[in-house]
């Protein structure tokens, strides 16, 4: 019973720093990723706007 009791604490700890990773990945990378992904596209309209001027 005791090592039962082990495995379901790592198990714990296991799935408490994946969603800790998570939430760090989605409130400082996400928004980064996001911003870079929106200047791309707005440089790429802004070249063909150009282009077919």
């Amino acid at each position: 019973m005791k090592e039962a009791s082990g495995e379901l604490n790592m198990t714990l700890i296991t799935i408490v720093a994946i969603a800790a990773i998570a939430s760090l990945f989605v409130v400082f990378i996400l928004p980064i990723v996001k911003n870079r992904i929106g200047n791309s596209v707005n440089n790429v309209n802004t070249d063909w706007n150009q282009a077919n001027k």
